[in-house]
C-alpha cells in the first residue's frame, strides 16, 4: 500500500491568525463550473452557487474576529478578502458557535493540528460547510468532489494593494474569458 504525504502550501512560520485583510481564492476540483454562468460580463449563480455565497456570508456568524470584505462567487472558483480583527476591537457575544480568538492557541498553524479561527481553519470550515449543503440538495454530485485541495491566500499588506484587489474581484466576470482559472 503506498502511503502519500501531503504537504501544506501554507507558509510553514507563518501566524494565519494575526489581524490584517487576507485575499483568498479557492478552486473547485478539476475547475469544474459547479456555481453558474458568466452572461453577459455578469455572474448568473445556480442554487449551488447560491449555497457558496449562502456560507460565505455565514463566516462571521461563526468565526466573530473576522469580517467580510469583498466577495465574488465565480463558475469555478470563489475570490473574497477575509479581515481578521484583533480581539481587543471584537465583542463576540458567547454563543458556542462563535470562535473568538485566545492567548491559549498555539500561534502557528501545522498541517493536522488546526488552529481555532485561523485563516486555514475557517477556510477547511467553509469549504465544508458548501460541500455538505451541496449534496444535501444535489444527488447527482453526492460523490463528486466540489473543492480542490488547497486554496491560495495572500496578506494584503497596504491600502493600495487593498483597492487593487477589491478592484479585481469586482471586475472578475467581465475579464472571465482571458481569467487564469476560465475553463
Amino acid at each position: 500500500m503506498q502511503v502519500h504525504n501531503r504537504r501544506s502550501i501554507r507558509l510553514q512560520q507563518n501566524d494565519y491568525s494575526q489581524s490584517g485583510f487576507y485575499f483568498i481564492t479557492i478552486c473547485t476540483h478539476n475547475r469544474f463550473c459547479w456555481f453558474g454562468a458568466i452572461d453577459n460580463y455578469a455572474m448568473r449563480l445556480n442554487e449551488l452557487g447560491k449555497i457558496a455565497v449562502a456560507c460565505w456570508s455565514a463566516i462571521p456568524d461563526h468565526f466573530c474576529h473576522l469580517e467580510l470584505d469583498e466577495f465574488i462567487v465565480m463558475p469555478n472558483h470563489v475570490h473574497g478578502i477575509l479581515r481578521v480583527v484583533n480581539n481587543d476591537d471584537v465583542a463576540c457575544g458567547g454563543t458556542a458557535s462563535r470562535a473568538p480568538m485566545t492567548t491559549t492557541m498555539a500561534p502557528i498553524e501545522q498541517f493536522g493540528v488546526p488552529v481555532s479561527g485561523s485563516i486555514p481553519t475557517v477556510i477547511r470550515s467553509f469549504k465544508s460547510a458548501v460541500t455538505k449543503r451541496i449534496h444535501e440538495i444535489s444527488p447527482l454530485s453526492g460523490s463528486s468532489l466540489v473543492w480542490q485541495r488547497n486554496y491560495w491566500e495572500h496578506l494584503i499588506r497596504d491600502e493600495t494593494a487593498l483597492q487593487r484587489i477589491q478592484e479585481y474581484i469586482r471586475s472578475n466576470p467581465v475579464h472571465w474569458t482571458t481569467d487564469q482559472l476560465y475553463s
